[in-house]
């Protein structure tokens, strides 16, 4: 990415930007006024009206601008881990995703469905992730 690791991070810690680089997250509800904080929660929506599911997402690892990771839950679908990892690299980063889906009706799947489907969607994650962070630091 073009922006540095303390500016991805800046993105993770506003909860109110949550929706706009999350792929699926229609709204942000309420968070928790901790947040970041670890056990701190936001909530949620996704879907698109009038299919709209109220959910949350909690931190269990904040450790910038280095690692974030995340406990998601998209009920009734299931409840997912998602790890996300910065490292600096010659004046930008390197952002990685993983998401791995642990309960619900999504383990179900084949992994190759949802990993071609996680796939997908986190690339789009990050590609929005970008865009903030850089368009956060030229404001």
């Amino acid at each position: 990415m073009a922006c540095t690791p303390d500016q991805v991070f800046a993105v993770l810690a506003d909860p109110w930007v949550y929706p706009t680089w999350v792929v699926g997250a229609s709204r942000l509800r309420a968070a928790d006024d901790r947040y970041p904080a670890v056990g701190s929660r936001l909530h949620h929506s996704i879907g698109v009206w009038p299919l709209v599911l109220n959910d949350e997402t909690r931190i269990d690892e904040w450790d910038p601008p280095h690692r974030l990771v995340l406990e998601a839950k998209t009920r009734p679908f299931g409840t997912e881990r998602v790890v996300i990892e910065v490292k600096p690299r010659a004046g930008g980063c390197i952002v990685r995703i993983e998401e791995h889906p642990y309960t619900g009706a999504v383990t179900r799947l084949p992994a190759v469905i949802t990993d071609t489907l996680l796939h997908v969607r986190n690339a789009e994650a990050l590609r929005r992730l970008e865009w903030v962070a850089r368009g956060r630091a030229t404001a």
